[in-house]
Formats: structure tokens, C-alpha cells, sequence
């Protein structure tokens, strides 16, 4: 499954735009603010098809019948991009436990790359809901390998990437692995360069956020 949102009307879009934007997205206050908007919207949508359950609340006047969520997910973020929309998710789920990993891609001189897994750091996963962080599914090679570093947590009973924008070659790689998987995405683009970089895209979401690094 993908839901796709820019697919229907919705302040995602303006969300989306604004991190394109090449005059706004030089505003990092503002850059990372709207990913985290953009997660907190994701949050909300995805906290719609969780399953619930009666509980009673105690007010000063009485008891209230409420439905609340059986389960809260676990938070799961690619370093360091995803943090500003895995703040947005922790917003909302804000009593989610939480996993990072540092996963950056590894570039030969042939111009093919590699993808490394430095630090990983994640709660018990068996039996739970996983929603993993990405603002930029590209090739989707990221996602992939994260997932299966996490398979030494446990087995999810259902994971969902959450991602600002996609391209349409990262999305198939997805869900050719991992066809359980459910894809929740701000916009899709058609188009990846031989770098494997989202084209229009909006550059690199972690420079952006946080400012350029070093490639030494």
C-alpha cells in the first residue's frame, strides 16, 4: 500500500512546497519546522487506521467513555535527515519509544555506492508497529538495509515508512523486499539522476536541515 498525499487536497501540499521552494528551504528554521509539520500530518493520518479500544476517563464531574489507541508505535529515524519529521511524528505519538540509525550511503569511484550502517540503536520490536523516518526515499536501498539491521530487535507486526517525498524506482524497490510494508509519502517523483538523487526533489534534506558537511 502507498498513500500517496499530494494524490488529494490537503496542507501537506503547501508543506511539500515550501521545502522545495529554493528561495523558502534556504530558511533552515524554517526547512526543518515544516518537515516537522509535514510529520506531525503523517502522524495524525496513520493514527486513524490504529485499532482502539473503550476506556473510561475520570473528570472532576464524572467518568468519560473514550476510544484510545491499544498501542502506541514505535519511532524509528535515518540519521541525521529524519529528525526534524521524527520530531513531528513525536509531536503526536509523544509517548512513543524511539529508534536512530545512522545510515549514509558509501560512494566508489565507479560511481555506484554502497549503503553503511554505523550505529543503530532500537527498542524490543517483536509483535509491535514500526514506523520508519526517511524525508527522502530515493533509490530505497536506505530503507532496506535499516530494516534489516533492525531484524535483531524482533519482528514487527507492521512497519510504515513515512517519507516527504519519493521517486517512483524507490517505491517498486520497497515493496519488491518488502511487500508487507505500508508507504505513507508527501509526493511521488518520477525521476532519479545516474547519482540516484530525486529529480525535481528538493536537494539534500539533511544540508538543508542542519547545514552542509564534510565529505572528507
Amino acid at each position: 500500500m502507498v498513500r500517496d498525499f499530494s494524490q488529494s487536497n490537503s496542507i501537506i501540499n503547501q508543506f511539500v512546497a515550501e521545502i522545495r521552494n529554493v528561495e523558502i528551504q534556504t530558511d533552515r528554521l524554517r526547512f526543518r519546522r515544516n518537515l516537522e509539520r509535514i510529520g506531525e500530518m503523517m502522524a495524525y493520518e496513520i493514527s486513524k487506521i490504529l485499532d482502539y479500544e473503550m476506556f473510561e476517563v475520570e473528570t472532576p464531574l464524572g467518568m468519560a467513555q473514550v476510544d484510545l489507541p491499544v498501542e502506541i508505535p514505535i519511532l524509528g529515524t535515518i540519521m541525521r535527515a529524519g529528525l526534524p519529521m521524527h520530531q513531528g511524528f513525536l509531536n503526536v505519538f509523544d509517548t512513543a519509544e524511539n529508534a536512530f540509525i545512522s545510515a549514509y550511503r558509501r560512494h566508489h569511484k565507479d560511481g555506484s555506492f554502497d549503503i553503511n550502517v554505523e550505529y543503530v540503536s532500537c527498542p524490543p520490536l517483536d509483535g509491535k508497529i514500526l514506523i520508519l523516518i526517511d524525508p527522502m526515499l530515493a533509490t530505497g536501498a536506505s530503507i532496506v538495509a535499516t530494516l534489516k539491521h533492525l531484524e535483531e530487535f524482533g519482528e514487527p507486526k507492521q512497519i510504515y515508512i513515512a517519507a516527504a517525498i519519493a521517486a517512483v524506482d524507490g517505491i517498486e524497490y520497497v515493496k519488491r523486499r518488502l511487500p508487507n510494508v505500508k508507504i505513507w509519502v508527501g509526493a511521488v517523483d518520477e525521476e532519479l539522476t545516474a547519482k540516484s538523487y530525486i529529480v525535481p526533489g528538493l536537494g539534500d534534506a539533511g544540508d538543508l536541515a542542519f547545514g552542509e558537511k564534510s565529505n572528507d
